[in-house]
């Protein structure tokens, strides 16, 4: 209730002085009924001419009002407006006289959620329409109700705590997935060892695959090996692998690859990890990343391969060609373009291949700086000389070529017969 006592400040500066906190008045009007209040504004208002006040003192009053009647500073500027319009101040508002009425139950939310749960979910549209069927076209009086929903109220429906405690599924925590490799170019530096490796395909033929060539290349020296299996499956690509890696005369310190899943498991990084060797593969939309090794797919294999069926039978005997005179023939005997890169007049990195940086892969290999220092165990510079020496480059192509027509020969006259 209010304390009449309040009606003791008469002046402005009465009012100030109780904003203020040095004047003491007994009044409690924040614990008062609307309408008590309403009289208590009004009251105050009449007394202190307020209507005639100037825009500071207008501004204490309602500071005054607000301090005593609890409202917000927009609730009794609001009540004061209607005061100086002439209006009442009374409640103009009443809660409904029955009240807000559900239409659909709890049951209905469960017949929803089972109904959403047969059928998976449907859209909004969709699911009205199934109710709709049930009710009118197959009689179950179950959908009574929900025959009648619109759209908006059953997307509604479908957030109510017991539609969603009936439709929630519990799910198996699934292990997040480790990445295998790092997702860049392999960055050499000048040093050997740094392997980019993909695989060729040696034709379908009637829908019968041929040989996979594995071809490994190192990105400085250009020092290629060739190796042939049946398939790319894991049981026929690790051991190849493991040999191609073994048969470099130096170290491996980087293995790169593109995105194929024959190269990107872990028992490929699992082999890496042991060689200490990084593992890098192809970013999305850069096609150079492994270019080297895709150049020296045409370059090399289809050159003395060429395109035509394998049948898989065969990958040993290709495999041992491969590792007897290609390989040899490659690395020893075939000179490669090396670039060298410059920048042109607009500051733009350039290559170019000078006469003078053409070279077999051995030469290129002893030409680096501390080229022993990558060497592995037991390999040496004078030894890899003996064997480029040991023929010459015409007698190492005549040797691979014969070999080449006595395999094929072989392989085709065994095919027919098969046939």
């Amino acid at each position: 209730m209010i304390d009449m006592n309040e009606t003791r400040l008469t002046t402005l500066e009465q009012v100030r002085a109780f904003l203020g906190g040095t004047t003491e008045v007994g009044f409690g009007a924040t614990g008062a009924g609307e309408d008590e209040r309403y009289r208590h504004i009004s009251g105050v208002l009449a007394r202190f001419g307020y209507k005639r006040l100037k825009k500071p003192d207008k501004g204490l009053i309602l500071r005054y009002l607000q301090r005593t009647t609890g409202y917000s500073r927009q609730q009794i500027t609001r009540l004061v407006r209607c005061w100086c319009e002439g209006r009442a101040l009374r409640k103009n508002y009443r809660a409904p006289a029955h009240g807000w009425v559900r239409k659909f139950t709890d049951r209905d939310v469960e017949l929803l959620a089972e109904t959403d749960a047969l059928h998976n979910t449907l859209s909004g549209p969709a699911t009205v329409h199934l109710m709709r069927r049930a009710l009118e076209s197959y009689g179950d009086s179950r959908y009574a109700r929900l025959a009648t929903i619109s759209v908006g109220h059953l997307y509604n429906l479908r957030k109510a705590r017991g539609y969603v405690a009936r439709r929630q599924v519990f799910t198996k925590t699934r292990p997040t997935g480790i990445a295998i490799g790092v997702r860049r170019a392999p960055t050499p530096d000048g040093r050997p060892g740094f392997i980019r490796i993909d695989s060729v395909h040696q034709g379908d033929q009637d829908g019968v695959k041929g040989v996979y060539h594995i071809n490994a290349v190192d990105c400085v020296t250009q020092w290629e090996l060739v190796a042939t299996c049946e398939k790319i499956s894991e049981a026929y690509l690790l051991p190849v692998i493991e040999a191609l890696l073994e048969a470099f005369p130096f170290r491996i310190l980087g293995f790169h690859a593109d995105n194929g899943s024959e190269y990107i498991n872990h028992q490929v990084a699992k082999m890496l990890d042991k060689l200490a060797a990084e593992f890098t593969k192809s970013r999305p939309r850069h096609s150079n990343d492994n270019g080297l090794a895709e150049t020296k797919n045409g370059a090399i294999i289809r050159k003395h391969l060429g395109y035509s069926h394998i049948p898989q039978r065969f990958a040993a005997e290709v495999n041992a060609f491969c590792a007897e005179h290609l390989n040899p023939y490659v690395n020893f005997h075939r000179p490669c373009l090396f670039a060298e890169e410059y920048l042109d007049t607009k500051g733009k990195t350039r290559k170019r291949y000078p006469l003078d940086a053409v070279m077999t892969p051995l030469e290129k290999l002893t030409s680096l700086p501390n080229a022993s220092d990558f060497l592995k165990p037991g390999v040496t510079l004078d030894a890899l000389r003996e064997i480029s020496r040991a023929m010459s480059d015409n007698e190492a192509v005549e040797r691979l070529n014969t070999a080449r027509n006595r395999l094929f020969q072989s392989l085709s006259k065994r095919s027919r017969n098969a046939a």
